[in-house]
């Protein structure tokens, strides 16, 4: 049985040349607004015949540095230099980023779980089923950004899966390549089947995502990754003219789950391994000294392998089950 249309409009035409502000429009009915709607800005670039690349931010509401970046593209973008099609949307899940929460205050829904969603489902389901059955099948290219939102903090990674299509994951590997950020990892995800990445990969589409930082907030330095990045990619995808930037990068890989620690209790974070550093299996990486009282033994994390810390939680405090620390390996080689 096929699937009811979209109740999501858009005020852009898709087709049309030239620049174009407008939004993605799914109504909402509530409580203070019985016909209301709930808007999410998108800006189209065309100009020409060429690839279109879909660019997103957002995804989570509490992580800045993409949804930044698009901003500035979308009011910058000279239409002239495009050739093709470039669809920005800043704020995919708009109400979790207008309450800076990871997830929608409306039905708690976690945009990047919640693939490829429901045209009769929650406001996120329908907002991830106009991306799967609308923006994704008219792009060729999609760049997703992501950060560590409030409660991880990353080294400044773009970053691409491993994939059964091997011409398709080395598509992948070239755009993640030529975004060009400190470092550049073969991701091995916990839970991948809702998620966004999935519902692009699994249309063929070239797919690069990145975590740029975390803590809640954009630092000058992030942004200045997320900006070239984003310049990079659309210079490689054959859209935008101009040179690409180049910085150093190194590659990482994610070869074994082994690399996720999750906290065994909860209580206060003492890590004893910082950001960025390596550490061999068996290493102290963290202590979590109990909130119940004074006198007790804290709990020791240690490296179940060894390789670089490529992210830690964050604040200070930590539950049971929590991710705790991410390690990675450096690919001496990286596979072209």
């Amino acid at each position: 049985m096929s699937l009811p249309a979209s109740p999501v409009t858009a005020t852009v035409d898709f087709d049309a040349q030239g620049v174009q502000h407008g939004h993605l429009r799914l109504p909402w009915s509530r409580d203070d607004s019985a016909w209301g709607s709930v808007m999410i800005p998108v800006t189209v670039v065309r100009n020409g015949n060429g690839p279109t690349a879909l660019i997103t931010g957002g995804n989570h509401g509490d992580e800045y540095e993409g949804p930044l970046a698009i901003l500035e593209a979308a009011r910058d973008t000279d239409p002239a230099l495009v050739s093709g099609r470039i669809i920005l949307v800043p704020f995919m899940n708009a109400p979790a980023v207008q309450a800076g929460t990871r997830t929608s205050p409306i039905d708690g829904g976690n945009m990047n779980r919640a693939f490829p969603g429901r045209p009769d489902g929650s406001v996120t389901e329908k907002i991830a089923d106009y991306f799967t059955r609308v923006l994704l099948p008219l792009a060729d290219v999609v760049l997703d950004f992501h950060s560590g939102g409030r409660t991880l903090d990353f080294l400044p990674f773009a970053a691409c899966h491993i994939l059964q299509d091997k011409a398709q994951e080395a598509r992948c590997r070239a755009a993640r390549d030529a975004f060009c950020a400190p470092f550049s990892l073969d991701m091995r995800e916990i839970d991948p089947s809702a998620m966004y990445d999935h519902a692009a990969e699994s249309q063929g589409k070239t797919f690069v995502t990145t975590e740029l930082g975390g803590t809640g907030t954009a630092t000058p330095h992030t942004m200045e990754i997320a900006r070239r990045g984003l310049h990079n990619f659309l210079i490689h995808s054959g859209i935008l003219a101009g040179v690409p930037e180049t910085a150093p990068t190194c590659h990482l890989a994610q070869e074994t789950e082994d690399c996720f620690h999750f906290s065994p209790c909860g209580g206060m974070l003492d890590f004893r391994a910082a950001l960025g550093q390596t550490v061999s299996q068996g290493d102290l990486l963290a202590r979590i000294w109990t909130l119940d009282r004074t006198g007790a033994e804290p709990v020791d994390v240690l490296a179940q392998m060894s390789g670089l810390v490529m992210v830690r939680h964050h604040p200070g405090l930590i539950r049971q089950g929590d991710c705790l620390a991410v390690l990675a390996t450096e690919v001496k080689t990286p596979k072209g």
